[in-house]
C-alpha cells in the first residue's frame, strides 16, 4: 500500500501541473498591474510632467499618490479575501487599473491624473496581493521561491514592451504620445483581467489536486510549533526588510529616466533602450534569486539580493558617467523583482500557508509605506539640490543596512 502510494505521488509530480497554469496568468497579471502600471509611468512621467507642467516635486507626489492607494488595498485585502475569491478581486482589480488608464489619457489637470493614479495602485495592490498568496496554495517549499520569481519577471516583459512602445509613439503622436500610450496599456491590461477570469483557480483542491511539489515527512504549520512572540519578531523581521527595498527600489524605477535625460543629456529614445535593459535583466532576477532562496534558504538569498542593490545605486549615484549608468541598470535589472518573490515564498515557509494571506498582507503594507514615502522625499531632496544624486547615495546606505538585517533571520527550511 505504501509502495503504491509512493509510485502515485511520483507520477502525479511527473505530470504537468495545472499550478504552472497559475503562474503563467500570474506572469500576466504581475506584467499589468505592476509592470504596465508601474514601471511604465517612469517612461511616461518626461513627457507628462511637460505637458501638465509639473515641478520635481509633483512628480514626486504622483508617484506617491499611486503608492498611497497601493498601501489602503495592502491593508483592505485581507479582510477582502475572506469576502472575495482571489480569481474575483484580481480580474476586478486589473479592470480598474484599465479603466483608469484611460482616464488618466484624457486626463487635463495635475489633480486629475493625480486622483486616477492613486485608483490605479489601489487596482495594483488588489491584484499583487492575493496573486502572490496563490503561490503558498499551489506549490509546496521547495518550489515556491521558483514559482513566484516566474510570475515577477511579468513586470520586466512590461518594462521592455514599454521602453519601445513608448517612445514610438511619442514619436508618431508628438506632444498626445502620452496620451495614446495610456490608451494602448489600458487595453492590454483590459485583455489580460479577461484571461485572469477564465483561467484562474482558487485553490488545488478545485481541480483535484495537490500542491505541486514532491510531499515531505511532514507537512505542518510552523506558526503553531513557535511562540507567538517570535512569529511577530518574523513578521517584523521580514517587514522592515521589505520597507528597506520598498523605499529604495522605487526611487530608482521612477526617476531614473528622468535622471538620464536632464542630468546626463540622453535622448528619450536612448534612455528608453536604457530602460528596456532593465527590463531584460529583470527577467532573470525573480527565478535566479528564487531557485538560489529554494537551495541556500531566504536569509541567504536577500543577502545577495540587497547587496547587489546596494552597488546599483552606489554607481548610480557615483557621476561617473554613461558606463556606471549602464552597469547600474544591469545590476538593478538582476535584482529589481528577486525581494518580492523570496517575500512571498517566505511567508509560507515561516507562517505555514494558512496564515500566507494575513502574514503577506502585513509586510507588504510595511513595503507599501516604504514605497509611498520614497518618491516623494526623493523629489523634495532634488527639488532642493537639483540632482537625485543625494537619493540614490541614501538608498545604497538603506540596501546595506538591509543585507547586514537579513544574516539575523531564522533559517526557512523547517516547513513544507
Amino acid at each position: 500500500m505504501i509502495e503504491t502510494e509512493s509510485h502515485s505521488a511520483e507520477q502525479s509530480s511527473n505530470r504537468f501541473h495545472y499550478g504552472w497554469v497559475i503562474v503563467l496568468v500570474g506572469t500576466l497579471t504581475i506584467a499589468a498591474c505592476l509592470g504596465l502600471a508601474r514601471f511604465a509611468f517612469g517612461m511616461l512621467l518626461p513627457s507628462m510632467s511637460v505637458a501638465l507642467g509639473m515641478t520635481y516635486g509633483e512628480m514626486g507626489f504622483l508617484g506617491t499618490g499611486n503608492f498611497a492607494g497601493y498601501l489602503a488595498a495592502v491593508a483592505a485585502s485581507p479582510f477582502l479575501l475572506r469576502r472575495i475569491t482571489p480569481r474575483l478581486l484580481i480580474a476586478s482589480a486589473l479592470v480598474l487599473i484599465s479603466v483608469c488608464m484611460f482616464g488618466i489619457s484624457v486626463g487635463g489637470s495635475y489633480s486629475a491624473v493625480l486622483v486616477l493614479y492613486t485608483f490605479v495602485g489601489i487596482g495594483s495592490g488588489l491584484a499583487n496581493i492575493p496573486l502572490m498568496v496563490l503561490v503558498s496554495y499551489w506549490f509546496r517549499r521547495q518550489r515556491r521561491g521558483r514559482a513566484a520569481g516566474l510570475m515577477v519577471i511579468g513586470s520586466g516583459f512590461a518594462i521592455i514592451f514599454s521602453g519601445f512602445l513608448i517612445p514610438a509613439l511619442n514619436a508618431r503622436f508628438g506632444e498626445s504620445g502620452w496620451r495614446a500610450s495610456w490608451i494602448v496599456l489600458g487595453l492590454i491590461v483590459l485583455a489580460i483581467a479577461a484571461v485572469a477570469a477564465v483561467l484562474i483557480r482558487n485553490d488545488p483542491a478545485d481541480k483535484g489536486l495537490e500542491p505541486a511539489g514532491i510531499p515531505g515527512n511532514i507537512d505542518y504549520d510552523p506558526a503553531e510549533t513557535r511562540g507567538r512572540f517570535t512569529v511577530l519578531r518574523i513578521l517584523g523581521h521580514l517587514g522592515g526588510l521589505y520597507f528597506i527595498f520598498g523605499a529604495t527600489y522605487v526611487i530608482y524605477g521612477t526617476f531614473i529616466v528622468t535622471t538620464m535625460i536632464e542630468e546626463y543629456g540622453f535622448v528619450e529614445a536612448s534612455a528608453g533602450q536604457f530602460w528596456s535593459w532593465v527590463g531584460f535583466f529583470s527577467l532573470f532576477s525573480g527565478v535566479v534569486f528564487g531557485i538560489l532562496s529554494d537551495r541556500i534558504g531566504r536569509r541567504g538569498g536577500l543577502m545577495a539580493v540587497f547587496a547587489v542593490q546596494t552597488l546599483a545605486y552606489l554607481l548610480a549615484g557615483s557621476k561617473l558617467g554613461t558606463p556606471a549608468i549602464f552597469a547600474s541598470v544591469v545590476l538593478y535589472g538582476i535584482a529589481v523583482f528577486a525581494i518580492p518573490a523570496i517575500m512571498a515564498a517566505a511567508v509560507g515557509d515561516y507562517l505555514g500557508k494558512a496564515r500566507a494571506a494575513a502574514a503577506f498582507s502585513m509586510i507588504t503594507f510595511c513595503f507599501a509605506i516604504g514605497q509611498t514615502l520614497g518618491p516623494a522625499l526623493a523629489g523634495m531632496v532634488a527639488e532642493t539640490t537639483g540632482t537625485f544624486t543625494g537619493s540614490y547615495l541614501a538608498s545604497a546606505g538603506l540596501t546595506s543596512i538591509g543585507a547586514v538585517l537579513s544574516y539575523f533571520l531564522p533559517h526557512s527550511e523547517q516547513s513544507n
